[in-house]
């Protein structure tokens, strides 16, 4: 079958063309660009020796030529493009957060920019491929909302927290940014130091809510803040909350072994609490959890590749089920050592 990509120059896109092309499944991987013809190598330095060319963007071309679209483009794109392909039902995996969230109202308040009809948020469905069934277009969810939700599934599906006292500290490495270079994305800042950003303004914030309501609809926000630190890719979540009495140590780690034992990409590892460099280059999370009985609050930490598991891994692994292939299918299982 034939893949298209849709935004390969950016860091998502990149790691996608990357897993498309060794994918067993995809016999040919085809990009376009909004932009004037060029050639692969002009848009990702890295891919010298590769032959491809982007074409020009063209909708029908794309549909008659291929049998999938991934969309790695920046927000406020596919909102726009989204509408003709779901007319036509023909599947699209969207990396961007354009139609992750299904109050177009919201969408506005947090990217700041037009968003996309409501009978086209309504038709789109979020992809956390661990818990949520595939459709015909799938949001792709943000990286950040990956390693918190998956780290808070299992407590919140089975209303174990005192939800008001939930707390998310994230910290993520500098691929997250994207490829534009900002100030604090500078080597002589960022380096030995961190920098919390976007504090309580997060565009990941309301999808994480969004979904953690889907699962239990007593939950009414969270605390959430995202910090920058010097390495170039890779998650950890830390998330703390106050647990309902009656629950220790071996009771939240059964409740994770029950959500997790059959899942092929999260890893549980109980009270052992991974690292990031545990699943770099790979499209695990890995997930540990600690419970102090003394000020009766569990921490769980969970971590991910930011490009794999929580963009182009994850979206892999989203076309892997929606045209019914096993889940691991092209995905790296072995992180990066040292």
């Amino acid at each position: 079958m034939n893949a298209a990509i849709l935004g390969v120059s950016g860091y998502s896109g990149s790691a996608l063309y990357k897993l498309l092309k060794e994918h067993p499944k995809v016999d040919k991987v085809n990009l376009y660009s909004r932009k004037p013809r060029r050639s692969l190598a002009e848009a990702v330095t890295a891919f010298k020796n590769q032959p491809e060319y982007l074409q020009e963007y063209d909708p029908q071309a794309i549909m008659a030529e291929n049998d999938v679209l991934f969309l790695a483009t920046p927000a406020g794109v596919s909102s726009q493009l989204a509408s003709v392909f779901m007319e036509a039902k023909f599947p699209v995996i969207d990396l961007s957060g354009d139609l992750r969230l299904k109050k177009a109202a919201s969408y506005e308040k947090w990217y700041q920019k037009p968003a996309a009809a409501t009978k086209l948020l309504a038709q789109a469905t979020y992809g956390l491929a661990e818990f949520e069934p595939v459709g015909t277009y799938i949001a792709n969810p943000g990286c950040y909302a990956t390693a918190t939700l998956l780290a808070l599934a299992p407590l919140v599906k089975e209303d174990l927290l005192q939800l008001d006292s939930i707390i998310v500290d994230a910290k993520s490495g500098l691929a997250g940014a994207g490829k534009k270079l900002t100030e604090t994305s500078h080597y002589a800042y960022i380096n030995e130091n961190a920098q919390a950003y976007k504090v309580n303004c997060h565009q990941h914030i309301p999808e994480i809510v969004q979904e953690l309501q889907t699962w239990n609809d007593k939950l009414e926000a969270i605390q959430f803040t995202t910090t920058l630190i010097p390495i170039t890719r890779g998650i950890m979540v830390s998330a703390y909350a106050k647990v309902k009495p009656g629950f220790a140590q071996a009771d939240l780690e059964a409740v994770f072994t029950k959500y997790y034992h059959d899942k092929k990409w999260v890893r549980f590892s109980g009270s052992d609490l991974p690292a990031i460099r545990d699943v770099i280059q790979s499209n695990y999370c890995d997930i540990g959890l600690s419970y102090n009985p003394v000020t009766n609050t569990v921490l769980v930490v969970s971590v991910i590749d930011n490009l794999l598991k929580g963009a182009s891994g994850q979206a892999v692994q989203n076309f892997n089920k929606l045209f019914g292939f096993e889940e691991t299918l092209g995905l790296p299982a072995i992180p990066a050592w040292p």
